[in-house]
């Protein structure tokens, strides 16, 4: 599997979490299921928002964005585009970046887990590795040319 196939699978699973979260911040779902955690206190939480959306619906924005983007990489005009590994590398490490931070205040500030919100930060942290190496692939592409 080439490292844009992977990101393109990784999202699609994010974008699953993420639709999941924001559907139950939104009111269309009456209660999360979680089987570890509390993940009602994390999405209860005054942290659960931010610029006035929900933090998942930021994520599936995200997720939907890097989704997009390695499924367009890997079509033959972009498929050796170092344009396209650049942007998923600095999206996927926002998201990251991001992740780590609510991470954070989880652990620290509400000091509540939410499974969901882990299991998100593992797959942007996933998605970011896979950019990475595709970000190193088409380097060497670009070199060898």
């Amino acid at each position: 599997m080439r490292p844009r196939q992977a990101v393109a699978l990784l999202a699609l699973a994010g974008i699953f979490v993420a639709l999941y979260l924001t559907l139950y911040k939104f009111g269309v779902l009456g209660e999360l299921s979680c089987s570890v955690g509390d993940c009602e206190t994390v999405n209860t939480s005054r942290w659960a928002v931010f610029l006035g959306l929900p933090v998942a619906a930021w994520g599936l924005g995200a997720y939907v964005v890097l989704f997009a983007i390695a499924l367009a990489g890997q079509g033959e005009r972009y498929e050796d585009s170092r344009r396209v590994a650049i942007a998923l590398a600095a999206i996927s490490g926002g998201g990251v970046l991001f992740s780590g931070w609510l991470t954070y205040l989880e652990l620290f500030v509400i000091h509540a887990i939410c499974i969901w919100c882990v299991t998100s930060a593992v797959i942007v942290t996933l998605v970011f590795i896979a950019s990475l190496l595709d970000l190193r692939a088409s380097g060497r592409e670009a070199v060898a040319e």
